[in-house]
Formats: C-alpha cells, sequence, structure tokens
C-alpha cells in the first residue's frame, strides 16, 4: 500500500485541520488509531510541523470532504509516477565491478604513453591505487600476462577532458618540453647521452 511523504507529519496535518476520524487518519497513514489519538491528545509528535497532503498533489480537496461526510469512507492516495531523488555517490569515483578488469590495461596505457604522470594522477584518473600501479609497472601484478595498454577513455573509465587536464598539469613539474605525442615515441629510443641532459 502506498503511503504519503512523511506519513506523522500528513497525519498531524489532518488531525489539525479536518474532521475525518482517527481510522481514517490512520489507515491513510499506516497509523495505528491509538497512535493518531495520541497526536490529536498532544502526547506524540508535538514537535512535528504537519504536511498539507492536498498542497502537494497527494489528495484532492473533495476526497478529504466525501470522507469527512462518510466515516466508513477511506482515503485515496493520489499515485504519482515522480521519480525519487537519488543520494549522489561520496568518495572516490567508483567503478563498476565490469570495468575493474580493465583498469591494469589502462594503467598500461598510461604509463606508456603518458609517463609524466604521477602515481596520484593515474589514481584520481581511473580509480586505482599506488600498489596496483607499481605491480603493472613492475610487471608482478597476478595477471601481467594478460594485461595489454589500452585507452582509459575508450574503457569507459575517465574522459579524453581528464586526461588532458592531467598532462597539463604534469607538464611544468616533469619539465619536459617536447609534445606529449613525440613522448611516447621517443621514451623507448633516446640515446643515453640525450637522457643525460634532462636527468635531474
Amino acid at each position: 500500500m502506498a503511503l504519503p511523504l512523511m506519513p506523522k507529519a500528513t497525519a498531524v496535518w489532518l488531525v489539525e485541520n479536518t474532521a475525518l476520524t482517527f481510522e481514517q487518519i490512520a489507515d491513510f497513514c499506516g497509523l495505528h488509531p491509538l497512535e493518531v489519538q495520541a497526536i490529536a491528545d498532544g502526547e506524540v509528535a508535538t514537535g512535528i510541523v504537519g504536511l498539507d497532503p492536498v498542497a502537494n498533489g497527494q489528495i484532492p480537496r473533495g476526497e478529504i470532504e466525501a470522507c469527512e461526510a462518510d466515516p466508513d469512507r477511506r482515503l485515496k492516495i493520489n499515485i504519482t509516477d515522480y521519480p525519487q531523488p537519488r543520494a549522489k555517490p561520496k568518495g572516490a569515483r567508483y567503478t563498476p565491478v565490469s570495468k575493474r578488469q580493465d583498469r591494469p590495461d589502462a594503467i598500461a596505457w598510461i604509463l606508456k604513453h603518458h609517463p609524466e604522470l604521477s602515481d596520484a594522477q593515474i589514481c584520481k584518473l581511473i580509480g586505482t591505487t599506488k600498489p596496483t600501479i607499481q605491480s603493472v609497472r613492475d610487471k608482478t601484478h597476478w595477471n601481467a600476462a594478460n594485461i595489454k595498454p589500452r585507452n582509459p577513455v575508450t574503457l569507459g573509465l575517465c574522459s579524453e577532458a581528464d586526461i588532458e587536464k592531467a598532462i597539463t598539469l604534469a607538464r611544468p613539474r616533469s619539465g619536459l618540453v617536447a609534445p606529449v605525442e613525440d613522448i611516447a615515441e621517443t621514451t623507448d629510443t633516446v640515446e643515453p647521452s640525450d637522457q643525460s641532459e634532462t636527468v635531474e
């Protein structure tokens, strides 16, 4: 049975503003008749502000008047199809179970194509942990044999804008001057003599 929003507050309003019987109010609000009587006597819900079910569209005024005229009649709530509000998730970004197996592949892709990103940035981008990143980097991950670098954007783990923002923040800190596209090309083929110039 559908109940009104905030049943006890609705019962308070009906007690104060209508001539409905305790049984009618109790039936509508999902309460016991003795509880409604206690509300009327001021023993229960003394600090609760009444909620008008007519004003919020849960019941028409004519329905209340009809029930006031006939004590055997029962109030019928208007069933609405309004979507119920959902609480926003808090804390770290949630990764669906179906995508969690893709994270090592995404980590491998970022380590290969964007070595300038810090572990903390990678954690934030794809919702992983530093030990997982380290295990992929060292090839000690339990599934290392099956890890293939795959773009986290195509895997749905983050957006292109997220990656671009992270790269922009990483450039000044890393001191890299070469275009990002060139980094992946040169990382594995730079001569030792060239590397010595960039090592701090």
